[in-house]
């Protein structure tokens, strides 16, 4: 009977050893998880935008409006964005004087500006990665009584800047 209790007694603090042994790995485990530190370094570099451009509009491409002298018509501008990304066109500027399309050349004096500067735009306008879009700009040109009689039905170029944001 001694016997099985040494056994028994052998048991009981093999199994105690080894709960304690078990739990000192584990607090040490959780020790190093909470109190070590590391370092490193990374790096990134920005790529530079392609240049977003506005072409001149081909057939198909009509605005719903018609300027006439003292009026105003939307805008319709062919965007391309050239990007693996979207961009947000911000803001829609002049850039240099407006002509009548080469049917018109006694239209010299056309009268048309691009009406203030809409600009930042609300909403935003996006053009997706990759793609070209018609934007309307609403009553964005406008007509004065300056305009000559020989501008009837000219299709006017609209110098334009644009600015766009990623």
């Amino acid at each position: 009977m001694k016997a099985n209790r040494w056994r028994s007694g052998r048991s009981v603090k093999a199994a105690f050893l080894a709960g304690a042994l078990t739990l000192a790995l584990g607090a040490g485990t959780a020790y190093a998880y909470w109190a070590t530190t590391g370092s490193g370094s990374g790096s990134a570099a920005a790529g530079d935008m392609q240049t977003v451009t506005v072409d001149a509009l081909v057939p198909g491409d009509t605005p719903a409006s018609t300027l006439i002298p003292g009026g105003t018509a939307d805008v319709v501008l062919r965007v391309t964005n050239p990007n693996p990304y979207p961009v947000q066109v911000y803001s829609v500027t002049g850039n240099g004087p407006v002509t009548a399309d080469t049917a018109h050349p006694a239209c010299t004096t056309t009268g048309v500006t691009l009406a203030g500067s809409p600009g930042p735009l609300s909403p935003t306008i996006s053009i997706d990665a990759n793609s070209t879009a018609l934007v309307t700009l609403p009553g964005a040109a406008g007509m004065d009584a300056t305009s000559q009689s020989a501008c009837q039905g000219s299709t006017f170029h609209l110098p334009v800047t644009l600015a766009v944001r990623k």
